[in-house]
């Protein structure tokens, strides 16, 4: 990524309050966001945008995190970081399922400070 380029940050979560909320703090840590309110607007979004970094809810309708997941990496590898976000219970086949397509995973709340740990410089 070049210097004077702004690191692009994708936030996938079908509660807006909740997408609104992390795009902005993020924006004020001075990353250029995005937000997409469930899978099928995060592929749009992901070849308009070419986000570096992606923080998906696991339990979207339509197409949900792991769907979503499994697209990305069929078709950018491992170019994009992926971050996995649910309220779910961790112990569930489905929220493993995902956590092993990701990059890392949070449970929300997002605890911010540690979320800042493994995303790419803003």
């Amino acid at each position: 990524m070049p210097l004077h380029e702004k690191a692009r940050v994708l936030v996938v979560d079908d509660i807006a309050d909740s997408a609104i909320a992390m795009g902005l703090l993020l924006e004020s840590d001075g990353y250029e966001v995005r937000v997409a309110r469930d899978g099928m607007q995060a592929l749009e979004a992901t070849s308009e945008f070419r986000p570096h970094c992606i923080l998906l809810d696991i339990g979207m309708p339509r197409m949900d995190g792991l769907e979503l997941a499994n697209i990305i990496r069929e078709r950018f590898g491992d170019e994009i970081v992926l971050i996995a976000i649910t309220g779910r219970p961790m112990d569930g086949q489905h929220v493993r399922e995902t956590f092993r397509r990701v990059d890392h995973y949070f449970r929300k709340p997002v605890d911010h400070e540690q979320l800042r740990k493994v995303l790419p410089p803003p």
